[in-house]
């Protein structure tokens, strides 16, 4: 008879196995830049970084690892945003916490901060309005910590994120639940910033954008000017004279923003400023100082 020769357990996979694996799987799910991706959900299994995986390209892929690994790409194979399966963005180097009740901040919003910091470099009372996750107001809190700043949301389930975010990241901050500038009242900020929602309705988006992030947060009517019309309008109503109202835009709205701005008459400066790729992003505009 024969002795009975068990079979060794296969060896486990290296993490650069790991990743090479989770690349085709994003890739062939159509995920753009899957490598990238990869990289990032399989530094988040191991507890690390990206450098990290790096340095433990060689190393076996641990069990426990492999499980968190395995859940984190399935979630990312159905499109779900990288920040929401991680649930955190890092913005203005603070990592934000974010969810599907919010917006995922981008890094091409940070220029509203660098914009606003620049031309109301004084402002000691700020007001984010549509803060969604908060970013901005946190921002800017960090970055000017002797001023007051209030973040304003309609809705709740955002206020609730935003509201998270600022006892961790920046206790200072007020937030209010309300319609834009209308929860204020006049004369009351030297400086209104906002990402405010700005596609047209229609708008052809991602995958990742259309089925998880917010619509509150991205359709504003049919040329999508509806909320930048409102802040035009009620803004300089809660600024001082002089104070600064600096928004993120759509490409192609930078005209339609400046000629309100021109006819309600209570604006005396407009600019526009472009992102790194060229792109008519923010819009800062001045009220007039005083009545001529």
């Amino acid at each position: 008879m024969s002795a009975v020769v068990e079979a060794s357990p296969a060896p486990a996979p290296l993490v650069r196995d790991a990743l090479v694996a989770a690349t085709v799987r994003l890739a062939d799910a159509g995920v753009p830049e899957a490598r990238t991706d990869a990289e990032v959900l399989l530094a988040h299994a191991l507890g690390t970084d990206r450098a990290g995986v790096v340095v433990r390209a060689r190393d076996a892929m641990p069990a426990a690892a492999a499980r968190r690994f395995d859940a984190l790409l399935a979630r990312r194979e159905r499109r779900e945003p990288v920040a929401y399966v991680l649930g955190e963005r890092e913005f203005w180097s603070v990592g934000v916490a974010v969810d599907r009740r919010v917006f995922i901040p981008r890094p091409e919003t940070e220029l509203v901060i660098e914009t606003a910091l620049r031309v109301a470099p004084a402002a000691r009372r700020v007001l984010d309005l549509c803060t969604g996750s908060g970013a901005i107001a946190i921002a800017f809190a960090r970055e000017r910590p002797a001023a007051r700043v209030v973040a304003c949301e309609l809705v709740s389930d955002a206020l609730a994120v935003a509201r998270a975010n600022a006892v961790t990241l920046a206790p200072g901050v007020g937030l209010v639940r309300g319609d834009l500038a209308t929860a204020f009242r006049a004369g009351t900020f030297d400086l209104v910033v906002a990402n405010p929602p700005y596609c047209a309705e229609g708008t052809v988006v991602q995958a990742e954008v259309r089925d998880f992030e917010p619509v509150t947060a991205l359709y504003a009517g049919p040329d999508g000017l509806a909320v930048l019309d409102r802040l035009v309008a009620e803004t300089p109503d809660v600024l001082v004279p002089g104070g600064w109202l600096v928004t993120e835009i759509g490409i192609g709205q930078a005209a339609a923003v400046a000629a309100r701005a021109d006819a309600d008459g209570r604006w005396d400066r407009v600019l526009v400023e472009r992102d790194l790729g060229g792109r008519e992003r923010v819009c800062a505009l001045r009220r007039r100082e005083a009545a001529e």
